[in-house]
């Protein structure tokens, strides 16, 4: 926590820079941040793209992560490097592929540094579709003030491969604990990875956004209902793969992992398309801070996102609201590469919010996601940041600059 590392490094503004009005915590942290690009392989998976007859085969599920960590810079060297992206959409030629980079501020295969480590493990889902650099603004924020985090590339959901929306629908959650797993092997002592001695995977958060959102719930314990399982059947073959994760199955009915420790689900999506229900969100019982737009038009919000907070009754919880803001309450600012004349507009309002400024919500989202992991991670003292009255004009919330408008924030206990 707090600005000890500069940003002064560049005189470009890169996405997750703060901004004049950026709210206390969304400066960065002491520590210099490094990446790193890994690839994963989980065997024996369900092939549910190709089930038939209520049947699917089994295949190993590739997934690349990039991790982003505490790091030690060589003399002379910067933290900047540029990412690998692409707009467009797998198989649609409205919107075809195009390659592009953007900057953010961390050294490639920069040395580890574990002085003051081991550090807890944030995992990051992207949207459908989406991609493992959706959200540089905050893994690499969240890494520089003493976190390893990792973002997924889901297979099957990235803007390069996204496929039927059934391997969506079963493989968000199941991704995200088979990465807690392996990187619980990567991170023990002797294991040859640059992780050893540097994460924590007994402390735990997971970050999700939209598709990602629906997939953190489902590991903090909220099933899926009935009629999702029935709706994945009719896009799956008739599989009913996914009642492995519903309400009332055996692995939802204990408690969650006890590593994990809280959830951050920006704009969850399946509310209004039945995925969840009363008694599948009464399985949540982790600390978890939602974050919404009030006129979201894909995930709905008084009855999507604020109708799934007031069903978490068995969970401590707090709904951030963006008023007047749709959907994509969570990605990075716009890049350069998609402001350009002549674009599909689709490429733009994949990250565009119509009446906010994207980088102002990028700081936004950085000081409240390190005031509540750094709460239930850290157990820092960082409680007065989320105890804030209900909207941001009629008190003055901590850390925030005067002429704040537009925010909201809800609370309930269990």
């Amino acid at each position: 926590m707090g600005g000890g590392s500069t940003v002064a490094q560049t005189d470009a503004f890169i996405v997750g820079d703060p901004l004049p009005d950026a709210p206390e915590l969304a400066a960065r942290g002491p520590h210099k941040v490094g990446v790193r690009t890994l690839k994963l392989v989980n065997p024996g998976q369900l092939d549910i793209l190709r089930a038939k007859d209520g049947k699917a085969p089994t295949y190993d599920r590739s997934l690349t992560v990039e991790v982003w960590y505490p790091a030690q810079l060589p003399a002379g060297q910067v933290e900047l490097t540029q990412y690998e992206q692409v707009m467009g959409l797998a198989n649609n030629p409205q919107r075809p592929i195009v390659p592009y980079t953007f900057p953010g501020r961390a050294l490639r295969e920069a040395a580890p540094n574990t002085q003051g480590g081991p550090f807890p493990l944030v995992i990051v889902s992207h949207g459908y579709p989406g991609s493992r650099y959706l959200m540089t603004y905050l893994t690499e924020n969240l890494a520089s003030k003493g976190y390893v985090v990792v973002a997924i590339d889901h297979t099957e959901s990235t803007y390069r491969d996204a496929a039927n929306f059934a391997s969506t629908l079963l493989n968000r959650p199941l991704d995200d604990l088979f990465v807690l797993s392996e990187f619980t092997r990567f991170g023990a002592k002797g294991s040859n990875s640059f992780l050893a001695g540097l994460v924590d995977t007994n402390t735990v958060g997971l970050v999700g956004y939209s598709m990602g959102g629906y997939g953190v719930l489902n590991v903090g314990g909220a099933g899926y209902s009935a009629q999702a399982v029935a709706t994945f059947g009719q896009l799956s073959g008739g599989s009913d793969a996914l009642k492995i994760r519903a309400a009332g199955a055996p692995a939802l009915q204990t408690p969650p992992d006890p590593r994990i420790k809280a959830i951050v689900a920006f704009a969850p999506w399946g509310m209004e398309r039945d995925v969840w229900d009363a008694e599948g969100l009464k399985g949540l019982r982790l600390p978890t801070l939602f974050i919404a737009g009030d006129k979201d038009d894909v995930s709905g919000y008084e009855k999507g996102i604020k109708a799934i907070y007031d069903g978490a009754v068995n969970a401590d919880r707090s709904l951030l609201t963006y008023v007047n803001a749709r959907h994509n309450v969570a990605p990075n600012a716009p890049a350069a590469a998609v402001l350009k004349p002549g674009l599909p507009l689709n490429e733009y309002m994949h990250y565009a919010e119509p009446g906010w400024n994207e980088r102002r919500i990028n700081n936004i989202n950085q000081h409240f996601v390190t005031a509540f992991l750094g709460l239930h991670l850290k157990k820092q003292d960082t409680q007065k940041y989320l105890n804030v009255s209900e909207n941001v004009t009629s008190g003055n919330w901590p850390g925030f600059k005067p002429r704040a408008v537009g925010l909201d924030m809800r609370h309930a206990k269990p």
